[in-house]
């Protein structure tokens, strides 16, 4: 058994919506059934009988040992833990290699679960050890390390339920809800609407009280200190016991409560000071602590803290039943579990003496002992929910001081007897405010009821149902893909959107590339899905990148489907058929949002039958009024897009609008064929995306595809009274559509400039040229910059193979090199010739053909 090419798929694929690893597993014969190998199911189960069915019941396909690393990847993220249930084998052509994937919900976890299961495999297979406690073991761990705490967690699920999408910025827990212009993001409970101003006034403890008390709230009295003697001299002001903690700190680190001696004042001052050198001295307010959460301009929630205790047994000591506490699994070193193990510190050895123990101290059975002073559930302490029993007033004076210091997330920390009375009433106070505040202790609390904390974070970012998305439009096919793409971003900037746009030719925001390059894969898609300044996207979505790592997005409110063709790439990726290619494809169909619409081909039969796997609705389109499956569609008053003499007709039900080919200068007034297909496709996703008809008129009559519009995409240039037509063909489909719009147009002479891509299949690269030898009277052949692991001279060859036997090719010259074939191609032509050249190094060809024209017409 060999793995190889592990793929990471982080959006939906072609296998599923899941998130997932797709590796490549490669078998020898006697691997291809699990009946070859005797006892290795044994050994297998032996080692970890957790690992489940290897194969569905009575699935005909032979268990091979690709089928049990599957399964055991599979279960292994299970067994530690990790919310995964979809996995798939399947086999590829190549009889002893399969295409194996399995879920992930933490890409790390995945991967090293993909590891262990072929440590597991192999060890099965040689009857040697594995260590299952320690595998999972190392999966708990990293998933631990990984995952999103319980506070972000807990925001990320609420989002979830709600249909906001999300991306997770960093490996802590920044995180972006939402696209575009509409996105929100995250950092723990913090969110982009949280002021700075406020959270610094919510760091400075002084500061807070001085606000609190100007709005009413009772806060306790006390001041800043400058040493240990001047802490004391404050205590000795204030009178009766005495809180010392740093001006500027939090999670409890650094405070000391209800001290009153001159010993006590002056050791807590040292133990605070350590934590910043400001250090406050303030009134002790007894009672119990306990944390209020307040959202917006709501209590949402309230629990009472109780400091870390244990309860003595006269047999144990502190040290030990500490040591016993700690064995709860639900307590953890950090903040992903819901309670926090109970440190025995100095802090802890300090509050022991204060009660005549040290860790090594046996207390009475039924004695409680307090290991700290404050109730910090970071510290060990827990949680009590108290949210049904707050008074009015009470929650109240918690959303004021909320409100005072300006946060919209805010942690207020209050000490008072109980919640069931004002603060006035029992003279309890506000003795903290937070930003950022934990959530867990509301989550999931020691004791009563959980709280749904996470929804009202969600509700606050994206209230009355907002889901926080932006337009999307995605365009697969194998021609016509950019075209498309360009005009649908015009039709939408012309409705007064800031357009987000991904394409072979780079990135674009408004009208401004911000990244050059083939740019239709998923990494550019989430990109543009990250800008802050996007109101709406359309993607070019080719099928290496899907195939590569799924899609850059969780849905699409439309997807548009041009054609499928011969000659996309096919033997690459093991997709070698045209309805191989057809599955790929589809992906966007199937991820179309449920009110959204999939724009489909109707005579083209593959994408028609896509319709079947779009979960919204579907709009066709074709030239012929007449094909069975538009005029079906439009007979149940569905939407159809097609031609009628001399127009674009978009139709539902009753309704017909024009669009006439004079005033859609893509179209060359109907003559290029393909361009009317393009202007088809990207009318009906306008349509589906809401935009008005007057401004889907004004956008068609406003799109030029010239060099600059649409690089590559049949650009016309006049050279020395000749036509002259750059385009980026470069499969059979797209030089067959090619040909039927030079043929439609008058010349006395056709030439035709082409190379090969040499990742293509030989058949491929022959197609082009048998295609092109029919039509044209010169053909000047070029070897392109790269030639893509051909050998020199490979694709030049296969190019001239395809023109034998050509009916009208006269003349066939081959250069070496790009420029100087289109140098070779202008010498030739005279007033009236018509001259194709299909350019490689698309910017560069263009720049250098329009310079060529320039100069020519400078010479005239």
């Amino acid at each position: 058994m060999e793995v190889s090419r592990v793929r990471v798929l982080r959006g939906p694929n072609l296998w599923s919506r899941h998130t997932a690893i797709e590796a490549i597993v490669h078998c020898s014969d006697n691997e291809l059934t699990l009946e070859a190998l005797p006892g290795f199911e044994e050994r297998l189960r032996s080692r970890f009988p957790d690992i489940g069915m290897l194969q569905p019941a009575g699935h005909l396909q032979a268990t091979s040992i690709a089928h049990a690393f599957e399964a055991a990847a599979l279960a292994l993220q299970a067994k530690a833990g990790c919310p995964v249930t979809f996995g798939r084998t399947v086999a590829t052509p190549e009889a002893d290699t399969f295409q194996v994937v399995v879920e992930y919900t933490e890409e790390a976890v995945g991967r090293l679960a993909c590891e262990l299961a072929e440590q597991l495999c192999r060890a099965a297979l040689n009857d040697t050890p594995f260590e299952l406690e320690d595998a999972l073991h190392r999966l708990r761990e990293l998933d631990e390390d990984v995952r999103l705490g319980p506070s972000t967690g807990s925001i990320v699920q609420a989002g979830i339920a709600r249909g906001v999408p999300y991306r997770r910025l960093t490996e802590g827990s920044m995180v972006q809800f939402g696209w575009g212009s509409r996105q929100k993001r995250i950092q723990a409970a913090e969110t982009s609407g949280t002021s700075a101003i406020a959270e610094s006034i919510a760091q400075d403890k002084e500061l807070t009280k001085t606000l609190l008390h100007a709005a009413g709230v009772p806060v306790p009295v006390g001041r800043s200190v400058e040493d240990a003697e001047d802490a004391w001299a404050a205590a000795q002001e204030i009178g009766g016991a005495v809180v010392v903690k740093p001006r500027d700190g939090n999670q409890g680190k650094g405070v000391a409560v209800n001290i009153t001696t001159r010993e006590q004042v002056m050791a807590a001052y040292e133990v605070a000071s350590r934590f910043r050198s400001d250090v406050i001295v303030e009134r002790y307010i007894p009672g119990h602590d306990f944390r209020a959460l307040v959202v917006g301009n709501k209590l949402i929630a309230a629990a009472r803290r109780d400091p870390p205790q244990v309860t003595g047994d006269g047999v144990q000591s502190i040290r030990e039943l500490v040591a016993k506490v700690n064995l709860d699994p639900l307590r953890g070193d950090g903040h992903a579990t819901s309670l926090t193990k109970i440190r025995l510190d100095d802090i802890a050895v300090a509050t022991l003496a204060t009660q005549g123990y040290n860790p090594d101290s046996v207390p009475p059975a039924g004695v409680l002992v307090v290991l700290r002073n404050n109730a910090n559930l970071s510290t060990g302490g827990t949680a009590t929910d108290v949210t049904d029993d707050v008074h009015p007033e009470w929650a109240a004076r918690v959303v004021a001081a909320a409100q005072m210091v300006g946060l919209d997330i805010c942690g207020v920390d209050v000490v008072c007897n109980n919640v069931h009375q004002s603060l006035e009433e029992q003279g309890g106070g506000i003795v903290e405010v937070n930003a950022a505040p934990g959530l867990r202790m509301h989550l999931a609390p020691s004791y009563g009821k959980p709280r749904q904390v996470g929804e009202a974070i969600m509700d606050l970012m994206f209230p009355n149902g907002d889901d926080g998305r932006i337009p999307v439009a995605a365009v697969a096919g194998t021609n016509g893909k950019t075209t498309t793409v360009r005009l649908i971003a015009h039709l939408l900037g012309m409705n007064g959107d800031t357009v987000g746009m991904t394409n072979s030719d780079g990135v674009y925001i408004g009208k401004q590339r911000i990244d050059t390059g083939d740019c239709s894969g998923p990494r550019s898609a989430r990109n543009v899905l990250m800008h802050p300044m996007v109101d709406a996207a359309v993607f070019e979505t080719a099928r290496g990148g899907i195939l590569r790592e799924g899609l850059g997005f969780d849905r699409c409110q439309v997807a548009v489907v041009t054609n499928i063709g011969m000659g996309d790439h096919l033997g690459l990726n093991y997709i070698s058929t045209v309805e191989d290619l057809a599955v790929v494809k589809r992906v966007i169909v199937e991820n179309v949002a449920p009110d959204g619409t999939a724009v489909l081909n109707a005579a083209d039969p593959i994408v028609a039958r896509m319709a079947a796997n779009c979960p919204g609705s579907v709009t066709y389109f074709a030239a012929d009024r007449n094909n069975p499956i538009l005029a079906t569609h439009r007979a149940k008053g569905l939407r159809v897009v097609y031609t009628d003499g001399d127009a674009i007709v978009l139709a539902e039900g009753e309704t017909e609008i024009r669009l006439p080919f004079a005033a859609i200068p893509l179209t060359h007034n109907g003559t290029i064929n393909f361009q009317v297909e393009n202007a088809m496709a990207a009318a009906g996703a306008a349509w589906a995306l809401g935009i008005d008809m007057a401004t889907l008129a004004a956008g068609m009559a406003s799109f030029v595809s010239d060099a600059a519009t649409a690089p590559g995409r049949f650009n016309l240039f006049e050279y020395r009274g000749a036509t002259l037509i750059a385009d980026y063909g470069h499969n059979p489909d797209a030089i067959l559509a090619l040909v039927k719009a030079v043929e439609a147009m008058p010349a006395q002479r056709r030439s035709v400039v082409i190379s090969g891509a040499g990742d293509r299949r030989d058949v491929d690269i022959r197609q082009q040229t048998q295609i092109l030898g029919q039509v044209f009277d010169d053909v000047i052949l070029y070897e392109d910059q790269c030639q893509r692991g051909r050998a020199d001279g490979e694709v030049l060859a296969l190019l001239r193979q395809g023109l034998e036997g050509a009916t009208r090719a006269s003349h066939v010259e081959e250069i070496r090199g790009e420029f100087p074939a289109i140098d070779a191609a202008l010498a030739r032509l005279r007033p009236g010739d018509l001259c194709l050249i299909l350019i490689d190094q698309v910017e560069e060809a263009l720049e250098y053909i329009a310079k060529q024209v320039a100069s020519a017409k400078v010479a005239a």
